[in-house]
């Protein structure tokens, strides 16, 4: 049986210091980090807070990537593809399911179609020049809608490999916004021939 919150808590004390502070991270040392150790500080380590704090759109009524199921550079009936502005990264795509779904919540049908758009999505991310990996993402604690992140990882730039990429497209100046609007097209014109859909909203059917 896993940790209760408590117990997870202070397990993880037992290796701070006196401010609740945990030693710095493996990763923080890694030649890919954007940090250097030496000028690094871990937060306090907070108690856990329960019950936790509803995430965004929860409630379907409240959620804006709903009243946004028709925005996007690539659709499906079930399916938008959005491009995310003010990147640093050469590229950054969202998918989301049209309809108010998490993860768990996805049909079986829905989940082995999320399983072949992954796939060709990063496959199209990786087709542009210059451009080496697509790193794909999915959290869940911000929101309640299901939205996967594909991240375009620049060509040559070693310090950009790995889990630290997000972190890297934070600090990095945006990216030229032009360029980044073509190579999105590319991609979901590749997506159309390779996976259907089309490149505007589908037509609600009518009631």
């Amino acid at each position: 049986m896993a940790l209760s919150p408590d117990q997870f808590h202070d397990h993880a004390l037992a290796v701070a210091d006196d401010e609740r502070r945990l030693p710095l991270a493996r990763m923080t040392g890694w030649d890919i980090s954007p940090f250097e150790e030496e000028t690094l500080r871990v937060a306090p380590l907070r108690p856990p807070v329960l019950p936790e704090p509803a995430r965004h759109g929860e409630d379907p009524a409240d959620c804006q990537p709903c009243r946004e199921r028709d925005e996007g550079i690539w659709f499906n009936d079930h399916w938008r593809l959005a491009q995310v502005a003010g990147v640093g990264v050469p590229l950054v795509l969202m998918l989301w399911p049209r309809d108010h779904l998490d993860l768990t919540d996805l049909p079986d049908e829905l989940a082995a179609e999320l399983g072949l758009l992954t796939t060709r999505i990063a496959r199209h991310v990786q087709a542009l020049p210059y451009i080496s990996r697509a790193h794909v993402y999915r959290f869940g604690d911000g929101a309640a809608h299901l939205h996967v992140w594909f991240f375009a990882r620049p060509e040559g730039q070693g310090q950009l490999f790995g889990s630290w990429l997000p972190v890297w497209d934070d600090l990095l100046p945006e990216y030229p916004a032009d360029v980044a609007a073509a190579d999105a097209a590319l991609v979901a014109d590749a997506l159309v021939a390779s996976h259907g859909g089309q490149r505007s909203a589908p037509a609600a059917p009518a009631a």
